[in-house]
């Protein structure tokens, strides 16, 4: 398995959580866990996927969400879990 993190910011807007999933479903990465929230207006989800179905590489997956965020007006950011646990361990 290997799980990448993403993270998807910003106001919001009908259609963030259907587009963003309709864009890994159709690139074979499946949603391991996820949460979203809305404060005041402004969207924030964190999801942990599973990217090993995935045919394209983690740096053009990366770039195609960030485009698509920028499309709904959105910031969507990756990273590998182990770089991200790295990152965040006290």
């Amino acid at each position: 398995m290997k799980r990448t993190i993403i993270t998807v910011v910003g106001k919001d807007t009908v259609g963030i959580i259907a587009k963003v999933c309709t864009w890994l479903a159709e690139n074979g990465i499946n949603i391991l866990d996820i949460s979203q929230t809305i404060v005041q207006g402004y969207f924030n989800m964190m999801m942990i996927v599973d990217t090993a179905g995935m045919k394209k590489q983690f740096g053009d997956m990366a770039d195609e969400l960030a485009a698509l965020g920028e499309e709904i007006g959105v910031v969507i950011k990756c990273q590998k879990e182990e770089i991200f646990d790295k990152m965040h361990r006290i």
